[in-house]
């Protein structure tokens, strides 16, 4: 059993040795750099309808 996203959640990760925060809601999910304002967002519908699933050969690397 999952339990509903009903309310925001923030974590912070570490790319090439830079801190950011991943902020995941009920809206979508947003990537920033520590110590800014704005970052990349993406909402869950957009995520859905454009994105690529991983393993299904759509993105290279």
């Amino acid at each position: 059993m999952t339990t509903k996203l009903d309310k925001t959640l923030k974590r912070e990760i570490d790319i090439d040795g830079q801190p950011y925060t991943v902020t995941i809601s009920p809206e979508g999910v947003k990537l920033t750099q520590k110590g800014f304002r704005k970052g990349r967002e993406m909402a869950w519908r957009s995520l859905w309808q454009g994105g690529t699933e991983e393993g299904s050969g759509g993105m290279s690397g």
